[in-house]
């Protein structure tokens, strides 16, 4: 076996863990992470808490842990988004006429100059205002920011639907479908996007771990999760607040850094497998 099916395989083996023990987590015995302990403020780590503790005294093995469940979720459910909008659009454009195409296309292009980061955090700090109104209404700042990340995240996605549609409707099997007179809809639905599945899944696993890493950078800012919640970009930015000239508490930079780094490197092997599996060009 190669070393690059290793790899892979050790890949998929962290996300399948990762997933399970953020589904099992509840049952699981690692205490609450926002529970503070005044009389461990700082502790290193030791038999007791192996990832050593915070500033408040809280766990550090269980809010990793924690984090590690937010940001995939996020990054899974923000991904959704994306596929969505940009298999829509993507399709459209390349199952349109020249005109409807040309016109998506040019829309897409517009907003792939714009700095989506800036705009972001211009909605994040807008909606920041309108919180109470939101939490009235049922809506959470971790719903927002899956709307936010997502909806800012399909432009890839949506121009390589967009080439493989318009490659996938000029073959035999496609125009077949057309002169049997089926009505466009389900020509698109049922012969051109089940065709496109690779292109689809290819770009939904080099996008998941984009979006993991545009979540970190949020919460590090500020913008993302808050306190009581956690993800790995909020105790990463707790981690440099921690670091004096007086004390450098090490553990909280390098087990929340660690885990979001074994993350994100299994992401990406798994998509560029995915990417070899289906594209070989």
């Amino acid at each position: 076996m190669s070393a690059g099916k290793v790899a892979v395989r050790a890949a998929l083996g962290v996300l399948a863990a990762a997933l399970l023990v953020s589904l099992a987590l509840p049952w699981l015995p690692v205490g609450d992470p926002s529970a503070a302990s005044l009389p461990d403020q700082l502790r290193p780590p030791d038999g007791s808490h192996w990832f050593g503790t915070d500033a408040l005294g809280r766990d550090v093995l269980s809010r990793t842990l924690f984090g590690v469940r937010s940001s995939l979720w996020i990054g899974l459910l923000a991904a959704a988004v994306s596929l969505v909008l940009g298999v829509l659009v993507g399709a459209l454009a390349g199952f349109s006429r020249p005109r409807v195409d040309a016109a998506l296309m040019r829309l897409v292009d517009v907003l792939y100059g714009i700095p989506f980061i800036c705009l972001v955090i211009f909605l994040l700090a807008v909606l920041r205002e309108h919180e109470p109104w939101l939490r009235a209404h049922g809506i959470t700042r971790e719903t927002v920011l899956y709307l936010v990340v997502g909806g800012t995240s399909w432009l890839t996605m949506a121009r390589l639907v967009r080439n493989e549609v318009v490659r996938l409707k000029s073959l035999p099997f496609v125009e077949s479908a057309r002169a049997l007179g089926l009505p466009a809809r389900r020509v698109l639905l049922r012969h051109v996007l089940p065709n496109a599945y690779g292109v689809i899944l290819v770009a939904l696993t080099l996008t998941i771990p984009s979006i993991v890493l545009y979540e970190a950078f949020l919460s590090f800012l500020g913008l993302g999760i808050e306190p009581p919640g956690v993800s790995l970009g909020l105790l990463a930015a707790e981690g440099i607040e921690s670091i004096t000239p007086v004390h450098a508490a090490w553990w909280l930079i390098v087990f929340p850094g660690g885990a979001l780094a074994l993350v994100l490197l299994a992401l990406s092997l798994v998509g560029d497998a995915a990417r070899d599996r289906f594209d070989p060009r």
